[in-house]
């Protein structure tokens, strides 16, 4: 990456400093790539037209400056950690600012666009225009009513902290600071965010009842009166671990032989599910209040609802090309925490992994307030016409019994103890709860309720 860099020199996307830059510099160069396409600048580096490598001796202080730079943008950028590349020229510093940031910039009331390898002046007629098509600082950045530095988790911010490595003689508070989650108030105080309340509060519900999502799993295609369901409010972190840990378990899985060979499969790819998952917590409209995110688990299908329909410029039509953040603080620290990808939705990504698991695309859908996304599976049909005949359960070892009570299953939606007890009735009841038992060990049903009020559905 570094030498495709150098070998280009600078661009509308790529400006080098060497290691002793003024911060002014930086920062004009900061702003004029976020209110354009995003860019990169290279720290370490001399040289417009043939770069070439001095380093970086005291990779803190860079760090620091860079940073600083970003702080002293209006509003201040938010932006992922410094990236270290080390080659045998020296180290250099990768500083990216990433496209479809949600504001306009500017430093020192100056508005800066970039031409060629330059910074220039937005003209009276394009700030117009980036103004209309971009919203000024945004509700994350505001300071809600009624909340102190104390509301916080310190626990919650020690382990992020931790996590990216933040110099040590920058405090916790500094660094929310910088990451947009703490503002300070008039008395000079910090105050949270509704960022770094979404982030790292001791609880939400109380301030953001509409901070949540329900996740709902029904047995056949259609809502039904039976289904499996777990609202999770909390921070947003613990928000997508949990969701993701739901999901997983609720997944239909096996395993089948392809000649001599064990494949193991899952119901929907799971980097698949967790890019819905987390573009949903983190693209989401948290001003729409009086609900949260909807995910439904279907026989044939898994939605995922999130409120407010797409931001900025995006459409159904450029989803996959385009790029707009409409909460930049909430994204990058869920990047930092390795819960989501910088740079973009994930959106080509999704599309990859349902192709190379056999499954259809994944569909976009705008509502009335909101978003949905649809991933289809291959559904569950094992009647006698079935798309997947019986021989493919003998290949997984599964005897006439368990087939017998999936294909039961596929046209009664649910199975006692009692009802394969009729179907096999020369068999003892322990045989029967044994075939059962293995049924939901490996995935394929789920078992509801408790002793004599149980029953199994499918996954």
């Amino acid at each position: 990456m570094l030498n495709e860099f150098l070998e280009r020199g600078e661009s509308t996307t790529v400006a080098c400093f060497r290691e002793r830059f003024r911060p002014d510099d930086l920062a004009e160069t900061l702003v004029a790539f976020a209110n354009g396409g995003g860019g990169t600048a290279l720290i370490g580096v001399s040289g417009r037209v043939r770069p070439r490598i001095e380093g970086v001796n005291d990779l803190v202080a860079a760090e620091e400056a860079a940073l600083e730079a970003a702080l002293a943008c209006t509003p201040p950028l938010v932006l992922p950690l410094p990236r270290v590349i080390t080659s045998t020229g020296g180290t250099v510093l990768l500083l990216e600012v990433p496209p479809g940031l949600p504001h306009v910039y500017s430093l020192h009331g100056k508005y800066l666009r970039r031409e060629g390898p330059s910074n220039a002046p937005l003209p009276p007629h394009a700030l117009r225009q980036l103004l209309h098509d971009r919203g000024e600082v945004g509700w994350e950045r505001m300071q809600p009513d009624n909340v102190v530095l104390d509301d916080l988790n310190l626990t919650k911010i020690n382990s992020y902290v931790a996590r990216i490595g933040a110099p040590a003689e920058v405090d916790s508070s500094g660094w929310l600071f910088r990451r947009g989650c703490l503002a300070h108030a008039e008395s000079g105080a910090y105050n949270p965010t509704n960022a770094g309340m979404l982030l790292f509060a001791t609880t939400t519900e109380r301030d953001y009842p509409q901070c949540e999502i329900t996740l709902v799993r029904y047995t056949g295609s259609e809502m039904s009166d039976e289904f499996e369901r777990v609202d999770i409010r909390t921070t947003l972190p613990e928000q997508v671990r949990r969701a993701e840990l739901w999901l997983g378990e609720h997944m239909r899985r096996g395993s089948r032989m392809i000649g001599l060979e064990r494949e193991d499969w899952m119901e929907y790819p799971s980097a698949a599910v967790r890019e819905a998952l987390v573009n949903a917590v983190a693209h989401r409209d948290y001003t729409v209040r009086g609900e949260g995110i909807r995910i439904a688990m279907f026989i044939d299908r898994l939605e995922v609802y999130s409120p407010g329909r797409l931001p900025g410029h995006v459409t159904i039509d450029n989803i996959a090309e385009e790029r707009f953040s409409r909460n930049e603080t909430l994204v990058q620290v869920l990047a930092d925490l390795g819960l989501i990808e910088r740079l973009g939705y994930g959106i080509d990504r999704m599309q990859r992994q349902m192709a190379e698991a056999g499954l259809p695309p994944p569909e976009f859908r705008e509502t009335a307030a909101g978003f949905l996304v649809t991933l289809r599976g291959k559904g569950v049909t094992l009647s006698a016409d079935a798309a997947v005949d019986t021989s493919a359960w003998e290949a997984q070892g599964l005897n006439e019994r368990q087939i017998g009570a999936l294909v039961f299953l596929s046209d009664n939606r649910r199975i006692t103890n009692r009802d394969l007890q009729e179907q096999s009735p020369e068999i003892s009841p322990e045989t029967i709860r044994r075939d059962l038992a293995d049924l939901v060990e490996r995935g394929l049903i789920l078992k509801i309720g408790q002793k004599r009020a149980t029953y199994y559905i499918l996954r």
